[in-house]
């Protein structure tokens, strides 16, 4: 049988890796694969591999327990940094594991443990387009706030005024769309330097 380990992550203490770990848990059963153990984190995914503890445990085991796949429901779960990302994949090629990633459904190693060449440059463009649009909302937001300041804008709001859900919908337009594809509250506030109990508030309106 398939030896497997399930990876989970969430970037704050606030979310819960639950729903990870029942999907990964129903594909290895699915498949017939058992699932050896289950490491999950709850930590930025920009963080360093180095300061991500069950990560360095996870890769320890697989090697140690001879595991064949490691299970994540998407590459974000694995890092949000591309050469992090790619330095953990290429550990685990080296060791003969592959990596099975689950809403693209594809992994790295063939069945005869060979390097799957296209599954590596697809998870290489995603990785690397995952990245810069990261990098692209960042700027944008930026230039938005230096040019609204520019023009004599404020940032924030007069003492007892409350904003309408609509106001709060057309001037925290980004927040919101990154609220819709799943960014954490305090990766947004990151992003947009908005702080976090705004863009608590804009998720109330989602």
């Amino acid at each position: 049988m398939i030896k497997t380990v399930i990876f989970a992550r969430v970037s704050t203490s606030v979310q819960e890796y639950d729903r990870q770990v029942n999907e990964l848990t129903a594909l290895a059963k699915g498949n017939g694969w058992s699932v050896e153990a289950v490491f999950a984190e709850k930590i930025s995914g920009a963080k360093a591999n180095t300061e991500r503890t069950e990560l360095l445990n996870m890769i320890n085991y697989v090697e140690a327990n001879h595991i064949d796949k490691v299970l994540v429901t998407e590459l974000s779960r694995l890092g949000r940094d591309t050469l992090q990302v790619l330095e953990v994949i290429e550990m685990l090629n080296g060791k003969g594991i592959s990596l099975f990633i689950q809403n693209y459904n594809i992994e790295t190693l063939t069945k005869e443990g060979m390097v799957n060449a296209m599954s590596q440059f697809l998870i290489t463009i995603l990785a690397e387009v995952a990245r810069m649009e990261r990098k692209t909302i960042r700027e944008r937001v930026e230039s938005g706030y230096k040019n609204f300041r520019a023009n004599g804008g404020k940032v924030g709001r007069k003492a007892g005024y409350q904003k309408s859900e609509s106001d709060m919908k057309e001037q925290y337009t980004e927040e919101i769309k990154l609220l819709k594809k799943g960014y954490s509250l305090r990766n947004i506030s990151k992003i947009t330097g908005t702080s976090i109990n705004t863009i608590r508030k804009c998720k109330a309106l989602i």
